[in-house]
């Protein structure tokens, strides 16, 4: 009967059932109790009681569930739905819209989980929504020079606890955590704030001053790539260039006269592919799971004094993979190549170190 040694399931089929009931017949017909028959088979006694008598009313297969609702759709609704799904189905691409669309135009009256069923029951599938051709990647400007202090990238995330958000600030090619700036809101405001307290914590404001002549300026804020780079071909050329999505903070002419103000070059990802600016969203992914306390404090001072802290861990002492395992202040103050180095030259010795050791001694190494 295909049954394991235990309790008998809770569903079975009928020719389970017959056959449990034939044993428990057979056992009373020898002189056991049908209470004992049914402790042995696992069978509880009461719905042994109640399969008999199903079984001598001749239904002891189980109902199919549901039964017969008198509020089921009609022959003729389940052919509307057909009908409307011909007509509308290309053009409001959803289940929903498509039920609404049906009360609209007086021809079907159902929900849209019933026209859900009805379309799947009759094999038919919506299109949904198009696919957007992808847009193809901006390329780097021909005037970048990858370097460190060349190329930032900035960004918002949030601190829900604390009400706030933070706009942080890191260095690409040397992954440095320039600057964080908490606030309330975000507006070009708080832009403005953390690329002066970059430019401060960097020393550039007088390679700013130099750099953002008045042709240059006027040639970052219009925008255009071409236009930039005629200006550049003049010997013109950007302090760097900062990176970032497509908010509303970033992209404001606000923003974008502020930055052209000290020779800072802007450059967006395409929208809805947060992989180009991913040095920035990585950024907020490791502060947030390697420091899980910032998203539990509540105050925003004490937040931002606490990031304060995690920015100095972060650049000095927290080793970066994509550095091949140095502190971003390592790789941005020109240290990586030679700490890199030195550990090549210390893995070598030591493996030297080994095998003198062992043909010197011996050492059986099988």
């Amino acid at each position: 009967m295909g049954l394991t040694f235990g309790p008998v399931p809770a569903r079975v089929d009928a020719t389970v059932k017959a056959g449990l009931l034939a044993l428990v017949d057979h056992a009373t017909d020898g002189g056991w109790s049908r209470r004992r028959a049914c402790q042995h088979l696992g069978l509880d006694e009461m719905r042994a009681a109640r399969w008999a008598a199903r079984r001598r009313a001749g239904s002891l297969a189980d109902r199919q569930p549901g039964g017969n609702p008198r509020h089921a759709i009609l022959d003729c609704e389940r052919a509307a739905i057909s009908t409307l799904f011909d007509a509308w189905g290309e053009i409001d691409r959803s289940h929903r819209k498509l039920a609404a669309r049906g009360s609209r135009v007086d021809l079907v009256h159902v929900s849209a989980s019933t026209l859900r069923r009805v379309l799947a029951e009759e094999h038919l599938v919506l299109p949904g929504k198009p696919a957007r051709e992808p847009a193809p990647r901006p390329g780097w400007p021909d005037w970048l020079q990858w370097q460190a202090n060349r190329i930032w990238a900035y960004d918002f995330t949030h601190f829900t606890r604390a009400k706030s958000a933070a706009i942080a600030i890191i260095d690409i090619v040397t992954r440095k955590w320039i600057t964080t700036e908490v606030s309330g809101q975000e507006t070009s405001t708080q832009v403005e704030v953390a690329f002066c307290q970059a430019l401060d914590e960097e020393g550039l404001w007088q390679a700013a001053d130099d750099a953002a002549t008045d042709s240059l300026v006027a040639a970052l804020v219009d925008g255009n790539a071409d236009v930039v780079n005629e200006a550049v071909s003049n010997g013109q050329r950007p302090l760097l260039l900062a990176i970032s999505d497509n908010g509303p903070q970033m992209r404001t002419h606000t923003t974008r006269e502020l930055l052209a103000g000290v020779a800072i070059a802007s450059h967006f990802g395409r929208p809805g592919v947060p992989q180009d600016q991913a040095w920035i969203e990585t950024l907020f992914g490791h502060i947030k799971g390697e420091w899980p306390h910032l998203e539990k404090i509540r105050d925003a001072g004490e937040l931002a004094t606490e990031l304060d802290h995690v920015r100095t861990q972060y650049n000095t002492i927290r080793l970066h993979a994509a550095l091949d395992y140095v502190t971003p202040d390592d790789e941005h103050t020109g240290r990586g190549d030679a700490i890199r180095a030195r550990r090549r030259a210390g893995l070598a010795q030591a493996r030297h170190n080994r095998i003198q050791y062992r043909q010197h001694n011996n050492t059986n190494t099988q």
